[in-house]
């Protein structure tokens, strides 16, 4: 009799292992949703990165230089200096 019970409870031990394996929370289908996630995020997490190193070199430039005051003016506002003349040329 003990012979037969001590095999049945390795069955039933390897059994309940392989069901967390594949159906539990640290199951295979799990861990690869959960890759998935993270390359997800670190695709998010690179683009936001790009934007906030043009941000950063913007802001440099605007600190340091009045160039791009300028430019920005000119472009976003329509400055102009003193004896200049406005040109628009429009394409038909």
């Amino acid at each position: 009799m003990v012979n037969r019970i001590v095999p049945l409870v390795l069955l039933v031990l390897l059994a309940a292992v392989h069901a967390q394996l594949w159906l539990g929370h640290g199951s295979v289908a799990y861990v690869q949703e959960l890759h998935a996630q993270i390359a997800e995020q670190n695709a998010a997490n690179a683009l936001v990165r790009h934007e906030n190193e043009r941000l950063q070199v913007e802001v440099n430039d605007l600190k340091n230089g009045l160039e791009m005051v300028e430019a920005k003016a000119r472009s976003e506002l329509g400055m102009l200096k003193p004896n200049e003349i406005f040109v628009q040329v429009m394409h038909r």
